[in-house]
């Protein structure tokens, strides 16, 4: 064996892990296919494999792998016909295959708009702060970029959960971001102005859109059906 040459065991274990994904995600379809009418199930959700292997398992296409990353995600509780409660999922493990996506795609905020705008959904006080801190996390890592994620997770901080503190902390992080527009800088006094929550995501969601710095198709999309959400009578959260 030569010196560039890997042992056959480094060269499979890479591979391996792109399989995983995909088998999971093809084996996934294949069953939905084949079984009768679905019935709700709560599927345990694997921690994602290693940053360090999914990296080497990209083969060069990093972004492509971060997407298949988010979809094996959300094919836990975005099943057709099946509605399975944000509170049964590990999110620990949410949380790692999030951590996961973004370290495959830094500019990418898919991962960021799920913790935000999804996960942080569940009527379950512990997961919703795991969502919000998770998002805090990532903005201190690229706040020029991620601003726009922190304001949502204020809002949700101070509508949903009912802490103004923790809202304005976030709140107090965008004051000095300079790419943020001046509604984001000056999101403190959107908090403790008498607004309702679905005044205050018209605003945000409508400030995101008019802005232009959402370009994913996916993350537009979102985004439109949020907002036309937020125009009608406030629904019921899984």
């Amino acid at each position: 064996m030569t010196a560039s040459t890997a042992p056959p065991r480094q060269r499979a274990a890479p591979r391996l892990a792109v399989a995983v994904l995909v088998a999971a995600l093809a084996g996934f379809a294949t069953l939905q296919a084949l079984r009768g009418p679905p019935v709700a199930h709560a599927s345990a959700l694997p921690p994602p494999p290693p940053v360090a292997v999914l990296r080497v398992a990209a083969l060069g296409d990093p972004i492509a792998l971060a997407q298949l990353a988010t979809l094996y995600l959300q094919a836990f509780d975005h099943q057709p016909g099946i509605s399975i409660p944000f509170r049964e999922l590990d999110y620990a493990r949410v949380t790692a295959w999030l951590e996961a996506a973004l370290a495959l795609d830094p500019a990418s905020h898919y991962p960021l708009l799920l913790a935000a705008q999804v996960y942080s959904q569940v009527p379950d006080t512990a997961r919703q702060e795991a969502m919000l801190e998770f998002v805090a996390r990532q903005f201190a890592a690229d706040p020029e970029r991620r601003w726009r994620w922190l304001a949502h997770a204020a809002i949700v901080a101070r509508h949903r959960l009912g802490n103004l503190p923790l809202a304005l902390r976030y709140a107090g992080a965008l004051q000095n971001v300079r790419s943020a527009p001046s509604w984001a800088r000056q999101m403190h006094v959107l908090l403790l102005a008498d607004m309702g929550e679905r005044e205050a995501a018209q605003v945000l969601l409508g400030g995101l859109l008019a802005s232009g710095v959402v370009t994913d198709p996916r993350e537009t999309r979102f985004l439109l059906e949020r907002l036309e959400t937020a125009d009608a009578p406030k629904n019921r959260h899984r």
